[in-house]
């Protein structure tokens, strides 16, 4: 089993680090970077807990091998706020109950971020269909559809404003 020295950048620290090829990304990121807000439910892609963005698009990090992100830019979940205050989108998360035991909110927060980022008007119907591909076992999606929803609002109500 060989290792490999990989630099990448994680929430716009630089890392050189030497890991094996076997090592998953989001062991990667919990284990040698200690960002342990990326979770791992499945590792198989499925539950969505470890979405993370690279290089600007929402990925399932149990999917990916460290090896594979020499070079790359991360976001991780501990990347979305600045100097402790939350994103717009967090604190919607916050004040519409879109989290109960919190497992599934790291990954979700990920993919709505970089969803949002690339569609910031999307219809009830394109959030749904965004919000798929996580599985949450506590909230039945609705407080998370709601906070997703009102940061919607929100950002159409400033490009409103701004654009008067």
């Amino acid at each position: 089993m060989g290792t490999h020295s990989i630099r990448l950048t994680i929430n716009g620290k630089q890392y050189v680090e030497e890991v094996e090829s076997r090592i998953l990304l989001s062991d990667f990121i919990r284990e040698n970077c200690g960002l342990t807000g990326t979770h791992v439910g499945c590792e198989h892609g499925v539950c969505g807990a470890c979405t993370v963005i690279v290089n600007g698009t929402a990925v399932r990090s149990c999917l990916m091998f460290a090896v594979q992100t020499d070079g790359v830019d991360i976001q991780t979940v501990e990347g979305l706020s600045h100097d402790g205050e939350l994103t717009p989108l967090q604190q919607n998360f916050k004040e519409c109950h879109g989290l109960q035991c919190g497992f599934c909110t790291p990954g979700i927060l990920m993919s709505a971020q970089d969803y949002l980022a690339k569609n910031p008007v999307p219809s009830t119907k394109e959030l749904k269909e965004m919000l798929s591909g996580h599985l949450c076992r506590c909230t039945g999606y609705d407080g998370i559809l709601k906070a997703i929803q009102k940061t919607v609002d929100e950002n159409k109500q400033l490009t409103f404003t701004e654009g008067s």
